[in-house]
């Protein structure tokens, strides 16, 4: 499974960035899925809810199922966090894996900078940033490119040698 990460700070462009390689990535054939870190409350269920009731009852996982996709509701229950690479043991097989967040792992990761953003870059003291997306020319000592440039930041993904 190949894994690339894309990091920032806040409101800079992350989620876009990894919608856009996601859907250029699964156009050229590819299996990609992905993973999410979020830093506030995350709740995909709704109170009133059958599922939500299952979950409020002490179920520790809840699999809501329909046609068209499902999802697994995990309760942590007191326990910690999962570890990145806890959940990416938990996905199904792909080709590669987008994940947004989770800026503290080691994986490689493409930092989304932007001129205006009021805090510094992360590259600087983040050695597992193997590129920029940026809307200037960041001084970074590998790849930076356009923010805009989807086909070329996914022909550099592709084509990296991972370390």
């Amino acid at each position: 499974m190949n894994v690339i990460g894309i990091v920032g700070w806040k409101n800079s462009g992350k989620t876009t960035l990894a919608s856009a390689l996601i859907r250029e990535l699964s156009s050229r054939g590819l299996t990609v899925n992905s993973i999410k870190h979020a830093h506030h409350m995350v709740d995909v269920d709704q109170p009133g809810t059958d599922s939500y009731k299952h979950r409020d009852a002490g179920a520790r996982e809840v699999i809501l199922a329909g046609g068209q996709r499902f999802a697994i509701m995990h309760e942590l229950r007191g326990a910690t966090e999962p570890t990145l690479d806890e959940l990416l043991s938990r996905l199904g097989p792909c080709d590669w894996v987008v994940v947004e967040g989770f800026k503290t792992h080691s994986h490689a990761k493409i930092e989304v900078h932007r001129r205006e953003g009021s805090r510094s870059p992360l590259f600087t003291e983040d050695p597992s940033i193997v590129a920029v997306a940026s809307d200037y020319a960041a001084e970074f000592s590998g790849p930076v490119f356009d923010i805009n440039d989807i086909p070329a930041i996914a022909d550099f993904i592709l084509n990296r040698q991972p370390a």
